[in-house]
């Protein structure tokens, strides 16, 4: 019986994958004590950072209010280690993947400052969550409570991954506040970038498949269906073809606006306060203060 002999294939494959032209821009250089984050990690704070801001529906089950006290505070100080150890990390890969960075290695008591900081923002990102649950609970007539909301809404899941990565954005952490979007974006299908800016009482109905530019500025009591993309028309480039990052380039919701199922908002637009945007429609112009803009009947 003819048996093959695979050590060649293996060996030719071997030796192409770990040839430096095939993996350009595509491997990270391990150095000791600048580890990339941990996505591991990056979940626990998730869950911790739920189990703070929402006690009792995420975390431990048996808080109560004699408890409550010591369950936050023992979540407070792992989250507040294990922030250290992913913020550090982010900073690092920050540092690698900016060339025109010159200064050594972030040490960890920078990471511990940013760390405190993001922690002392906690009360703060509760209180506007809060108006989120609100706005989630007030805008669905199937919902029977702010727990059900809280519980079940995917919303509330993407919104708190939202909320707690815009900080750490504002913050200038590379890397980890996307991370953190993006478990959302998995979880339940709603994409929201960290850099956008949202109001108070935001909600999305249903939700999946929404996409929230990095740019996009969004006003309070704005209310989105699935399906929304709040995006980009197209992409400047500059003299040598690539393109010009950092501009202003999503949509910007004023307050009371309302989007419908499946509409597509392009560019640096802006869609005034109390304007309602029917479904499946595709805007790239301003529209109005109070205006109302729906499909042309055939």
């Amino acid at each position: 019986m003819n048996t093959f002999d695979y050590t060649h294939i293996l060996t030719k494959a071997v030796g192409e994958l770990s040839d430096s032209q095939s993996y350009q821009g595509l491997f990270h250089q391990y150095k000791e004590g600048e580890p990339l984050p941990s996505a591991k990690s990056l979940h626990r704070i998730v869950e911790l950072a739920r189990a703070i801001l929402f006690p009792g529906y995420f975390g431990n089950p048996t808080v109560n209010s004699r408890t409550v006290n010591y369950h936050i505070g023992v979540n407070v100080e792992e989250l507040f280690e294990l922030l250290i150890d992913q913020i550090q990390a982010g900073l690092c890969f920050g540092e690698e993947n900016n060339p025109e960075n010159d200064c050594d290695s972030p040490c960890r008591k920078s990471a511990a400052t940013i760390a405190a900081k993001f922690i002392s923002k906690l009360p703060e990102i509760r209180s506007i969550l809060a108006t989120d649950v609100e706005a989630a609970y007030n805008g669905d007539p199937a919902a029977t409570c702010f727990g059900e909301v809280i519980c079940c809404y995917p919303i509330i899941r993407t919104i708190t991954n939202y909320r707690i990565a815009h900080e750490l954005y504002v913050l200038n952490v590379p890397l980890i506040p996307r991370i953190i979007t993006e478990m959302a974006h998995s979880e339940t299908g709603i994409d929201i970038h960290p850099g956008a800016q949202i109001g108070h009482h935001f909600t999305i109905d249903h939700g999946t498949g929404v996409v929230i530019g990095a740019t996009c500025i969004i006003g309070n009591n704005v209310k989105l269906y699935q399906g929304v993309t709040l995006g980009a028309k197209s992409f400047p480039l500059d003299e040598n073809g690539n393109p010009i990052k950092g501009i202003p380039r999503h949509p910007i919701l004023e307050d009371d606006v309302i989007v419908y199922s499946n509409a597509t908002i392009l560019g640096r637009i802006t869609i005034g306060k109390g304007a309602t945007i029917g479904g499946n429609i595709w805007v790239t112009e301003s529209v109005p203060a109070g205006a109302r803009i729906v499909q042309h009947r055939g």
